[in-house]
């Protein structure tokens, strides 16, 4: 199960940006995942909870944003949804493209903070 490794390179990545960001505490992590990464995202929030205990991001959330497969249609001349994983064909015309744009994301994008010391209002 590789999503650990991914678990733990994306904790140690939050990690390092923590500390330009004194005083503050993750709340959640967002990332950008594809279909085409390689990477199960069942697999990934399971393994992302367990290599969080004991760190500085514990008790944080992954938030996961699904990116679908997109391919340039040679015939449509413009970027559209492949028909499926299996079939990388335009979803508009059906014509075939070997040309790939999105799906293959494993991008984290969002750091959601929350100051660890509020301060009073008086």
């Amino acid at each position: 199960m590789h999503e650990l490794s991914v678990a733990l390179s994306i904790i140690e990545g939050v990690e390092e940006e923590m500390t330009r960001h004194d005083g503050a505490r993750v709340a959640s992590v967002h990332l950008r995942l594809g279909p085409l990464s390689g990477v199960v995202k069942d697999a990934l929030l399971f393994s992302y909870s367990l290599a969080c205990e004991g760190t500085a991001l514990a008790n944080s959330k992954l938030e996961i944003d699904d990116v679908p497969v997109a391919i340039y249609c040679p015939a449509c001349g413009c970027e559209q949804p492949a028909v499926s994983l299996q079939c990388l064909c335009c979803s508009v015309c059906g014509a075939p493209s070997s040309d790939i744009r999105r799906g293959s994301e494993l991008e984290l994008y969002a750091l959601e903070l929350m100051d660890e010391h509020p301060t009073a209002l008086g």
